[in-house]
């Protein structure tokens, strides 16, 4: 694994604005940065990243098969209890998956990856990931910037185009989500044409816009079409709370990512991992905050919201001492404690992988770099290739 500087192209941002993709830069910093590419062999890709992430993905549905069925760990996981049933019942009937991230700390070579969370319901960059970073290794080619053999661990889109044509049958599907939002919107429109190119009517609209139809009970858009099925960018736990949230077991709606995945994308499965196999490479010791097991970690941890995003009120412990920490809204449900991973240090800059699932199986990697060492909103984006 290297990290090799390269010039850019010079017409990267026409690129990207031919592409829709308008938030290359954000409050006036780079996010998309070609100046360097991170370098893989393939055995750091198939050994190091792959097998690694199909592993952790089988584990982390064993794991649902068991929360699903545990009152005391459901409530572990600050799970509204109201749903409870609207969960188990999604799982009982293994209600389909579209994709999901995993965020890693890797090193390269032999060491192994460790997983430091699991973005299992709303994970964005994926434009980026499946489109433009390949846009990118194919000009960069042609250019000369990279050599003709180059690759990339990238089968993103295609998978995409094929898990849609399985889950939607041909049908409409809405894609709902805070349109207002750059990033979302340019997710929201990728996604709605990878369906497409899987035969699927698509309908984007923002989640204020999803209505309640009385008679015979179910969710309508602005035209009062039925919403059968719907792709929401939106997080499980926020629509937990929001006033709707008692219609969703009423509803006949198909959700993506379906209600099961609310287990996932909570950061309270990171100690419920190490729990159920303790010692396991590509795992960190891991503890609910008050678990007197936790203090085993020392004074030098990593402590994280049970419910969290973007890095927010993440905060890196040292010595007892908070020498990083990200500024946010979550918290209020309790922490984690997690064993530090140092992530890989290229000259004041850290980067994390982030390694893709399209139905449940490892297709592509992105990174993202920060010269802080926890991963955020404002983190830059930069392309790979495997030499």
């Amino acid at each position: 694994m290297q990290r090799i500087p390269c010039p850019e192209r010079d017409d990267w941002r026409v690129t990207a604005a031919r592409c829709g993709f308008d938030f290359y830069e954000l409050d006036g910093e780079r996010y998309w940065d070609e100046r360097a590419y991170y370098a893989f062999t393939i055995a750091e890709i198939e050994l190091g990243i792959e097998e690694p992430t199909a592993e952790l993905e089988q584990m982390c549905l064993a794991l649902v098969e068991r929360v699903v069925g545990d009152e005391a760990l459901l409530r572990r996981l600050k799970i509204p209890q109201a749903v409870w049933p609207l969960l188990a019942e999604s799982w009982r009937r293994r209600d389909g998956s579209l994709y999901g991230r995993f965020d890693l700390s890797y090193q390269g070579g032999r060491t192994p990856a460790k997983l430091l969370e699991y973005n299992a319901d709303t994970p964005t960059s994926i434009f980026e990931a499946a489109v433009f970073q390949w846009t990118w290794l194919e000009q960069a080619i042609e250019r000369r910037i990279l050599p003709g053999r180059a690759d990339q661990y990238n089968s993103i889109h295609e998978r995409l185009i094929e898990r849609w044509r399985a889950l939607g049958k041909r049908r409409r599907v809405h894609l709902a989500g805070l349109t207002a939002n750059a990033e979302d919107a340019t997710t929201l429109a990728y996604l709605a044409d990878t369906a497409a190119q899987a035969g699927l009517t698509t309908t984007i609209l923002d989640v204020a816009d999803i209505g309640w139809r009385e008679t015979g009970g179910g969710f309508v858009d602005l035209e009062d079409g039925n919403i059968a099925l719907a792709f929401k960018l939106y997080p499980w736990e926020w629509m937990f709370r929001d006033a709707f949230s008692v219609k969703l077991a009423q509803a006949p709606t198909q959700w993506i990512e379906p209600p099961w995945k609310a287990i996932l994308s909570n950061k309270g499965i990171l100690p419920l991992l190490w729990q159920m196999h303790e010692g396991h490479p590509n795992l960190l010791p891991a503890y609910f905050e008050d678990d007197p097991k936790a203090a085993g970690l020392g004074p030098s941890f990593v402590r994280k919201p049970i419910y969290s995003r973007e890095g927010a009120n993440v905060s890196l412990v040292s010595d007892g001492v908070a020498v990083s920490t990200q500024e946010g809204p979550y918290g209020a449900e309790g922490f984690i404690r997690q064993a530090p991973a140092p992530l890989p240090d290229f000259g004041g800059v850290f980067p994390v992988i982030g390694s893709w699932l399209v139905d449940h199986q490892p297709c592509g990697l992105s990174i993202r770099e920060d010269t802080s060492p926890i991963t955020g909103n404002r983190s830059r984006f930069l392309p790979h290739a495997i030499l």
